[in-house]
């Protein structure tokens, strides 16, 4: 009785794991999404609507869903209260976040670059580099979606699969 109880423990812990791995792996298209939608809504507010840049991250962030709008918060926050340059506090941010997300490296130095250049240009320079992060933001979400769907299922059965083998190799 107790073997069977720990064979059941071993399986759903794998099992756990493999969820989470597969939870991550959709979570990150997600998360990408999210952030584009969040820097095309900044472009809008800087364009069009000429709102300063905290007052843009504070809109955003009553707007967007986590991880965003922690970042967002956390960016108008440093920009409202603190003697930061623009630059400081977007990193400030992008650090304070980055462990709540699922995204990679690449995305990282994505939103890092943009965060370097607002703040020091005009609003059509700055329109440029929110394009050129949305093109890269566009193409890590496009290989996110197809690593979604070649690994998801895969990191899922695998968690099943390698519990059922150490119960049994136990048992």
């Amino acid at each position: 009785m107790l073997k069977l109880f720990g064979a059941a423990l071993i399986v759903f812990a794998t099992s756990f794991i493999g969820f989470e791995a597969a939870k991550r792996l959709s979570e990150r298209p997600r998360q990408l999404r999210i952030f584009q939608s969040a820097l095309q809504a900044l472009e809008v507010e800087i364009m069009y609507g000429h709102t300063p840049l905290h007052e843009a991250a504070r809109k955003l962030s009553d707007q967007l869903p986590d991880p965003a709008a922690a970042f967002f918060r956390s960016f108008a926050g440093q920009l409202t209260t603190l003697e930061t340059t623009v630059k400081e506090a977007w990193e400030k941010s992008l650090d304070g976040i980055w462990e709540l997300t699922a995204l990679k490296e690449n995305e990282y130095e994505v939103l890092r670059q943009l965060g370097e250049n607002l703040g020091k240009h005009d609003r059509y320079t700055e329109q440029k580099q929110l394009l050129l992060a949305l093109s890269h933001l566009e193409r890590e979400e496009k290989e996110a979606h197809e690593r979604q769907l070649r690994y998801e299922k895969m990191a899922k059965s695998l968690g099943v699969l390698t519990g059922l083998l150490i119960a049994i190799l136990l048992i």
